[in-house]
């Protein structure tokens, strides 16, 4: 029998973590990225994250990495300090099995834990797997931007979606 276990990210997942977003990078237009990211940079983003005191959590079946999510600032301003930008990737192995839901459900539960007040998604356009998976955890599509990236020689929209965490008096 598997075993899922989440866990909090650290450098040493970098080379796992890459294994998985690499995929995504040199196939998709899921993210952005055009060029492969090394483990050493990888690392670096981990702590970056870890330093601002936002979660970076791993999935694991038994000993294998098989997804990650976490969140980022939303902007630099001091008056956003409330809202972060979630992202989550799953090994394509592991797609449409329940780990991102498992994963993006534990992620929401520590922006709660630290109080934070919004969580925005952004999806590049068509991912209706990204978009159900949204929707189903009560994020509503806030925003569309009409080919607003290029990548593989084509114009990539991105909806961006919001989820409220928790009803906040002004702090």
């Amino acid at each position: 029998m598997t075993t899922r276990t989440i866990r909090s990210a650290s450098p040493a997942d970098a080379e796992a973590v890459c294994a998985i977003y690499n995929h995504y990078v040199d196939n998709t237009t899921i993210s952005f990225e055009e060029a492969p990211v090394a483990p050493g940079e990888m690392a670096e983003r981990i702590a970056d994250v870890a330093s601002l005191n936002l979660p970076w959590l791993v999935m694991c079946e038994d000993d294998k990495l098989i997804g990650y999510a976490y969140a980022t600032k939303w902007r630099a301003r001091a008056a956003y300090r409330f809202a972060v930008e979630s992202s989550v990737y799953i090994d394509c192995d592991y797609a449409g099995k329940g780990a991102g839901t498992a994963l993006y459900e534990a992620l929401l539960m520590e922006l709660r834990r630290r109080e934070l007040h919004l969580v925005i998604g952004g999806i590049a356009q068509p991912n209706e797997a990204s978009v159900r998976l949204h929707e189903r955890l009560g994020f509503i599509k806030v925003a569309h931007f009409s080919e607003v990236g290029l990548k593989f020689g084509r114009w990539i929209d991105v909806g961006y979606w919001q989820l409220k965490l928790a009803p906040r008096e002004n702090p």
